[in-house]
């Protein structure tokens, strides 16, 4: 028997991260947070690196 090993990438651990945070802070659901963190993922994305 062969367990299955499952990758989560960096930028899905980031997201995980800034989802958590949204409900844990917020009266949003799972879905709407986690489509919440991808706009602040690719918001603090467009900043540039050295104003970050």
């Amino acid at each position: 028997m062969t367990s299955q090993t499952l990758f989560r990438t960096p930028y899905e651990i980031r997201i995980d991260l800034v989802k958590d945070t949204i409900v844990a802070h917020s009266k949003l659901g799972e879905k709407a947070a986690r489509e919440l963190a991808e706009h602040v993922l690719h918001a603090i994305g467009s900043i540039p690196e050295k104003m970050r």
